[in-house]
């Protein structure tokens, strides 16, 4: 596997969570005025940190307002959990979103995992992998949705899917995604990235075709307000083969400081 063909990018999860709409537009803007890349949320129904009934906000309506706020930055889930839509469906919202952002979504989907989101929304949590097994099953579906509409997306939405099992999860990768999402320090990733090889190798694709992203943080026992260790972070994943560096921030309060320190090392860094 190759970094080389993809240039390095910055992201950030803004988690729609603890915060007023407005926050969160603010910080979507702020976002796209530093410089990043890519501007994602998550979609869950109630917050994953802090107190857990706090105020939180729902993914796909967000992503059409952020198509709307921004101009510049691709815009997605970090990610979209397969269980909670019809997948024709997903794949018309994604469409609508892809049109009204001018081509700047990218579709972030995983299997699910949060059994709250599940038991109050009245979906079937069922296994982890009867989740991963209905999300190969509908990725094409996906796909075949996006050939039949009218008007057709804009571009061929970039399919980010996040996760790392490495007996189903990267095996989805290597044949539906353009983008690997994944989390650990570098010796993990790199495993996961050479696990994804070859299961690249073994369904004839191109390992090289894939993107891969990560999320940054600082070191353990350090604060967010570190933000040199940040970029160390990122070069450190960068070396493994990592290009998309993404940092989760939540509300209320978004302090966006940590991405100034990440597009300034983007924007040192040799590309190629």
């Amino acid at each position: 596997m190759t970094g080389e063909a993809h240039p390095i990018r910055i992201g950030v999860q803004l988690q729609p969570q603890h915060a007023d709409y407005a926050s969160i537009r603010r910080a979507a803007a702020e976002a796209e005025e530093i410089g990043v890349d890519v501007v994602f949320n998550w979609d869950h129904f109630y917050p994953l940190y802090g107190p857990p009934d706090g105020a939180h906000f729902e993914c796909w309506t967000m992503l059409g307002a952020w198509a709307e706020a921004t101009e510049r930055v691709e815009i997605g889930a970090l990610v979209t959990c397969n269980s909670y839509r019809n997948p024709q469906l997903l794949a018309d919202m994604a469409r609508t979103v892809d049109h009204i952002s001018g081509g700047r979504l990218i579709l972030g989907i995983g299997s699910g995992w949060f059994e709250r989101d599940y038991d109050e929304y009245g979906y079937d949590f069922g296994t982890a992998g009867g989740r991963l097994d209905a999300l190969a099953r509908d990725l094409p579906l996906i796909r075949d949705r996006w050939a039949r509409l009218n008007p057709p997306p804009t571009r061929d939405i970039p399919v980010l899917i996040g996760g790392g099992g490495e007996r189903k999860t990267l095996r989805i990768v290597a044949e539906h995604a353009s983008i690997w999402h994944g989390f650990g320090d570098p010796e993990t990733v790199a495993h996961k990235h050479a696990v994804l090889d070859e299961w690249c190798a073994k369904v004839g694709r191109d390992p090289g075709e894939i993107e891969r992203s990560a999320g940054v943080s600082p070191k353990p026992g350090r604060l967010p307000e570190d933000v040199a260790d940040y970029a160390a972070g990122a070069q450190a994943l960068y070396d493994v083969g990592t290009r998309l560096f993404t940092v989760g921030v939540g509300g209320p309060r978004y302090d966006l400081g940590p991405l100034r320190d990440l597009v300034a090392w983007r924007d040192s860094h040799p590309q190629g």
